[in-house]
């Protein structure tokens, strides 16, 4: 599957909360957070089609649309892209970047050492 823009996963977004949903429906979900036009939102959800991200279903004279391609799937995929473009594919470099920025809280830093601590017992 191609990979999809940063408008597109705004699109994804919505259908991912809720769906299926109308053109209708996901422009006017859309309508006050990014101010597209309809034939912007259209344009995008024909693209994710393209992209065999959504499908749809006709439905009388309107087409309902529905996620293929699954969050958690998503999330994995730019998740090891940003790794792999920036910090070579680790993960420790990444946490030491947020770490030398003061980025992470003591919630965190808990959740990290609760995280090693499980990966310590199952190893």
């Amino acid at each position: 599957m191609a990979a999809i823009s940063e408008a597109e996963a705004t699109v994804m977004e919505v259908l991912w909360r809720s769906s299926p949903r109308s053109a209708e429906e996901v422009i006017a979900a859309l309508a006050d957070a990014t101010g597209w036009a309809e034939p912007t939102v259209k344009t995008l959800l024909n693209r994710l089609l393209n992209k065999g991200a959504i499908s749809a279903r006709k439905d009388g004279r309107r087409y309902l649309y529905s996620p293929v391609l699954r969050r958690e799937a998503w999330v994995q995929q730019q998740s090891e892209g940003l790794l792999s473009r920036l910090f070579g594919g680790r993960v420790a470099p990444l946490v030491a970047h947020f770490s030398e920025r003061g980025k992470l809280s003591a919630e965190d830093i808990a959740e990290l050492k609760r995280l090693v601590s499980e990966l310590d017992e199952e190893g």
